[in-house]
């Protein structure tokens, strides 16, 4: 679709030059002889660019760019002034006109600054459009989960997004701590403002001070000019410091005082740099053991537990394992072009018993990996990985303590899991295995497992 131009001017030879130049050019151009006109004009249908003189009757040139800042901000304007009011052409940019040209028009002149106009105009809404992706993709709601613990959690983001204070979130690893503090920055005043990621645990300690509040040229070897770091970086939005126990003893009085004082010292510095970010911190350690241990300075762990959010294990809301299953299908199968629809119910129940230490990760990275072996339209059971299929026992008291304890809680785990995947069908359970129904209830007997079901005989198998 064309671009849409008003030319706005009460002298007619320039007025209708301009209209035959742009539409040559494949504009969709209108015309009027003034201000008013222009409006009237601009209430019918809307105009990408409006072309006008500032010296008309009826209504100025700077009051109409005033009005269309009011009514119409998805428009540009352009102003036309002579070389005597060129001040009047500044003024006009001031209030809100995005170029001028001067009289007499340059046509050649005028069509490339149109065109530079349009590209300005298309990247700005690229990157609107981009805003509102990245937005609507952490926007608190979208976090997989309607169990009651995670209701309490959406509540507490929504609370503290609003605000400016510090934020721990607490959880074990894989619990998507750094999903929750995403979806705080970008339903939080400071979304236009950059997010910046720092993995504490990932960071050399000699090395620490530098990456957090930047160095000078000089201040160490190797340091051949001056950088900024994170702090600087994300000035004006939020740092987000991932297992933050990591942050050596003798650093943490200063990263105190960069939270409290909105001030750093770059490394080989010796002048503040103020700065204004929001501190979201997560760890998967218990920081008040720490601070009681000696390990974490106490006024820095009060300082970073303003507010404190816990994500519950999949342990402790096992009713979102099903929504979390689909919405991660549902993931993989747009990037992976399959066409698979779900899980089968054997998946979901290996899915639902089985003990996940890694978390939403681990659970996300097994969707993935069955989703690249399923070749049908639902994830099958021989679709999983082995860990899954066989199971993984969760409590620690029941961890063996020795090469038989291990081999016979094995045994134990391997045959409990065919026995529920066919419905205690001791035959078909025995066939799973490879062995004799008589072996089968020989060796639940030596493993101390309840013989009490009946054999139930499938005829499809019994026909064998």
């Amino acid at each position: 679709m064309a671009e849409r131009i008003l030319v706005v001017d009460d002298e007619q030879l320039i007025r209708e030059s301009l209209v035959f130049v742009l539409q040559r050019e494949g504009y969709d151009v209108d015309e009027a002889h003034h201000g008013v006109e222009a409006l009237e004009r601009m209430a019918q249908r809307p105009f990408d660019v409006v072309i006008t003189d500032i010296e008309m009757p009826e209504m100025k040139g700077m009051e109409l760019l005033e009005q269309i800042s009011l009514r119409y901000p998805e428009s540009f304007t352009i102003i036309i002034t002579a070389f005597a009011s060129i001040e009047t052409a500044v003024e006009a940019l001031r209030k809100g006109a995005y170029d001028y040209i001067i009289k007499p028009i340059d046509f050649d002149d005028l069509l490339i600054r149109l065109r530079r106009l349009f590209d300005h105009r298309r990247l700005v809404k690229e990157n609107q459009i981009l805003r509102q992706e990245v937005h609507r993709h952490y926007d608190f709601s979208n976090i997989v989960g309607k169990s009651p613990r995670m209701e309490e959690v959406f509540k507490m983001i929504q609370k503290v997004a609003a605000s400016e204070g510090t934020v721990l979130i607490t959880g074990k690893s894989g619990t998507g701590k750094e999903l929750v503090a995403r979806a705080i920055h970008y339903n939080s005043p400071r979304r236009q403002n950059r997010f910046v990621a720092i993995n504490c645990g990932a960071i050399v300690e000699s090395l620490f001070e530098s990456e957090l509040f930047g160095h000078k040229r000089g201040a160490f070897t190797g340091a051949t000019a001056d950088r900024d770091g994170y702090f600087k970086i994300a000035d004006g939005g939020t740092i987000f410091l991932d297992e933050v126990s990591e942050i050596p003893y003798h650093l943490q009085v200063k990263l105190l005082r960069a939270i409290e004082q909105k001030e750093i010292i770059p490394v080989g510095g010796s002048q503040a740099i103020p700065v204004d970010v929001r501190i979201i911190a997560a760890t998967n350690t218990n920081l008040s053991d720490w601070v009681r241990q000696g390990k974490f300075r106490e006024d820095l762990y009060y300082r970073l537990n303003v507010v404190e959010i816990h994500l519950p294990s999949l342990a402790e809301r096992k009713d979102d394992i099903p929504l979390l299953v689909q919405h991660f299908v549902e993931k993989y199968r747009l990037e992976m072009g399959k066409n698979v629809q779900g899980v089968s119910n054997e998946v979901m129940n290996a899915l639902m018993n089985h003990c996940w230490r890694g978390e939403v990760r681990e659970l996300e990275n097994v969707i993935e990996r069955a989703m690249i072996f399923c070749d049908g339209p639902m994830i099958e059971f021989d679709d999983l990985p082995e860990s899954v299929r066989l199971g993984v026992p969760c409590a620690e008291e029941s961890r063996p303590r020795g090469l038989k304890d291990a081999v016979r809680e094995f045994e134990r785990n391997y045959i409990s899991h065919y026995l529920q995947l066919y419905n205690h069908d001791k035959e078909r359970t025995a066939q799973a295995l490879g062995i004799s129904v008589s072996s089968l209830y020989r060796k639940m007997q030596e493993l101390g497992m309840p013989q009490g079901e009946a054999v139930r005989f499938s005829p499809s198998l019994s026909a064998d």
